[in-house]
């Protein structure tokens, strides 16, 4: 394809990776950030990369606004759109809520993206949103989720407060809504797990704060909860197989890869890092500690549905139709961990 692929949330985590493999692949790249500053991080993190940064545009754009959408559109023939990934997986519970900002950037973004794509002859936006969308209501047996299971969320976009758990379900739905409508683009949306893996840039960080947590001896007790891993660098391939696959279009992909308790987290930081892993603790939390601080905690009470569930989602789709392998988890942590203590995040 000869035109640039928009990028939404470019400078993060996720969208830092897809940047780089996208310029990798030959591809030339616009960038919607949330910080202008970080574009030139990204811009350098290219070059370390071996890219070529001159195939990295930033589009002065923001996903809050209806503004300068005709001309970051511009003969762009295919988004992704990573901003959406908000949130954290699980569900049940009382949950901390986001405010309203946090919202029309999020959901909002998402139909004001959708809308100008349409407008602009976007062929196919590719969503990144979360596993925590595919949450089944009930965990009581350990039957895998797929991309046919939606989290309930009894909520409408515009209610307030919406709990930070549903920020993404409801975002992946109203795009499914919106492409519903005649000359919109092809949407496919992906839904990672907890998303670890090396970083690009120290501004970058994504969702590696739990393994920052650990190394920093800022997570003396471990709980009995765990998270299905899924590799950036994986992920970054994924959005991108998904950007041309004829058979991908309309659907959702789980790319998640193997379960890790947190507590084989912890020992797979002490095994692999030596004398850097010096204070990790490996040490349990007992879940009825667990259960009487979530009375008083919003973010300890959303996870106690997960204590001691082995939760699991079949990303079978995603090898069948996207060519999908993750590389080990343990493998993906332990190179986490290294990129933090490089970047010298401790």
């Amino acid at each position: 394809m000869s035109g640039p692929v928009l990028v939404t949330g470019a400078d993060g985590h996720i969208g830092g990776w897809i940047v780089a493999d996208l310029i990798g692949h030959g591809r030339r790249v616009r960038a919607v950030v949330a910080d202008p500053v970080h574009f030139h991080d990204l811009r350098a993190a290219i070059g370390d990369a071996g890219g070529d940064p001159d195939r990295l545009e930033i589009a002065t754009v923001a996903l809050s606004s209806d503004d300068g959408w005709d001309a970051a559109l511009d003969g762009v023939d295919a988004v992704v759109h990573t901003a959406a990934a908000s949130g954290a997986p699980g569900a049940g519970g009382p949950d901390d809520t986001v405010a309203a900002d946090i919202v029309e950037r999020v959901v909002g973004g998402t139909r004001r993206l959708i809308g100008a794509a349409a407008a602009a002859g976007v062929r196919r936006v590719v969503m990144t949103s979360a596993v925590g969308a595919a949450a089944p209501e009930t965990f009581a047996d350990d039957t895998p989720s797929d991309e046919s299971v939606w989290t309930r969320t009894d909520l409408d976009p515009d209610d307030d407060p919406i709990p930070r758990r549903l920020l993404t379900p409801i975002a992946e739905r109203a795009a499914f809504r919106l492409v519903e409508q005649p000359g919109t683009p092809e949407l496919v949306t992906i839904l990672p797990g907890a998303v670890l893996g090396p970083l690009l840039s120290s501004s970058a960080v994504g969702a590696t704060g739990v393994i920052h947590q650990m190394l920093t001896g800022r997570a003396p007790r471990i709980p009995a909860i765990g998270v299905e891993v899924t590799d950036v660098r994986d992920l970054a391939a994924v959005h991108l197989r998904a950007l041309d696959a004829p058979r991908a279009a309309g659907q959702r992909f789980l790319v998640t890869g193997e379960f890790l308790w947190m507590r084989e987290i912890a020992e797979t930081l002490r095994e692999r890092l030596g004398s850097d892993a010096a204070e990790v603790s490996t040490k349990g939390m007992p879940d009825r500690l667990i259960r009487l601080l979530g009375r008083r905690t919003p973010a300890l009470a959303s996870v106690l549905p997960l204590l001691g569930r082995r939760i699991r989602h079949d990303p079978s789709r995603a090898r069948d139709v996207l060519g999908w392998e993750p590389r080990p988890a343990r493998d993906t942590v332990a190179d986490c961990a290294r990129s933090l203590i490089e970047f010298g995040i401790r």
